[in-house]
């Protein structure tokens, strides 16, 4: 899928409607660098200092010509300025982002021993108001753009001084309501900033056709459905999207995807106490996973203001990965990392961003 994301107007247009640079390949940059009267190597040496020296403004790339420079300065890279931030005892940090429209997105930095993993927004608020998320539970204003998708890991990346190693689209929003700017960003973090597509993981609550339509783009990510019930019912309850989306179709949709890319779904699971952890809960996700090539993540419940649900005692979250283990369903609990910075997973909106 192709785009045509950059200016084709002369410098001295109007600087407010030319798009953003940021989010375009070396060939797109070549190409408009060309339109602007320069050598088609300054598309290069621009498509470097986008990506791997985090220029933001065009007036502070030092090779290109100094009247040249003066006359881009205007030019819109793309990059957010950095609102507020959290940072946790575990060196999570999680960042509140302003765009250039004045909204506020949060993305989180995720550091350990071997890899930096950032956890990027696809949309500014989420439309799917699952009960037990603060994001969805705080409205839903637009779609980030491809650029806005980008800038996050540029700025993680900067601020850790690490090359980012993963990224999972977990953050606010619903990916696959978004899915021409997310296949956009996943293109260009991995061929312009240079990570592994096996590196990257898209999350969904489910959205009709559309994994299917994401199993045809032939890319090597990882797909990782929000599941968190074992019936229809409870489904509902939780996730209002359902009601319009049963899980026998979505798990039939996820079954053609793993046929039709040869790579296992990963399906994410939030342990409610009381809600969906009881034994027979387990049986019944044992049941309708069982011959899949799938991994269930168990995630256990990061608290929030505005809902009243609790996190299971640690012997229920190990009874139900007992269970669903002697169901020979391959199995594991994550426990989220940045809790006492909001950032954990269902935590994306503090009272800050909320103002």
């Amino acid at each position: 899928m192709t785009s045509s994301i950059l200016p084709q107007l002369d410098i001295s247009a109007q600087q407010k409607s030319i798009p953003p640079l940021l989010g375009a390949s070396v060939d797109e940059l070549a190409t408009w660098v060309q339109q602007q009267g320069q050598p088609a190597y300054r598309g290069k040496q621009l498509h470097d200092w986008i990506y791997n020296k985090g220029v933001r403004s065009l007036a502070d790339i030092s090779v290109f010509p100094k009247q040249w420079r003066s006359e881009l300065a205007e030019t819109p890279i793309g990059r957010s300025t950095e609102h507020l931030r959290s940072v946790a005892s575990d060196g999570t940090i999680k960042y509140l982002l302003k765009l250039a429209d004045g909204q506020i997105i949060e993305t989180v930095g995720i550091p350990s021993d071997n890899r930096l993993t950032v956890c990027v927004s696809t949309q500014v608020g989420c439309p799917m108001g699952c009960d037990f998320c603060a994001t969805g539970k705080g409205g839903f204003k637009r779609n980030l753009a491809t650029h806005e998708i980008v800038d996050q890991v540029l700025t993680v990346q900067e601020d850790f001084q690490r090359r980012v190693s993963n990224i999972v689209f977990m953050g606010m929003g619903e990916p696959l309501l978004n899915t021409d700017n997310v296949l956009e960003a996943i293109r260009c973090l991995n061929k312009d900033i240079g990570i592994g597509q096996r590196n990257i993981t898209v999350s969904t609550v489910g959205i009709r056709d559309r994994i299917r339509l994401l199993a045809h783009e032939n890319l090597q990510v990882t797909l990782a459905v929000s599941l968190h019930a074992p019936n229809q019912g409870l489904r509902e309850e939780m996730i209002p999207s359902a009601r319009s989306y049963p899980i026998k179709d979505l798990l039939a949709e996820c079954r053609d995807y793993v046929e039709i890319t040869g790579r296992r779904v990963t399906f994410e699971y939030v342990l409610l106490a009381g809600v969906n952890d009881l034994p027979e809960h387990a049986m019944q996700l044992a049941k309708n996973l069982r011959g899949f090539q799938s991994h269930v993540n168990l995630i256990p419940y990061n608290p929030i203001d505005d809902a009243d649900y609790q996190r299971p005692r640690g012997d229920r979250i190990n009874s139900f990965l007992t269970i669903l283990k002697r169901q020979n369903i391959a199995v594991s609990v994550r426990y989220s990392r940045g809790l006492d910075a909001d950032a954990a997973c269902g935590q994306l909106r503090t009272q800050k961003s909320k103002v």
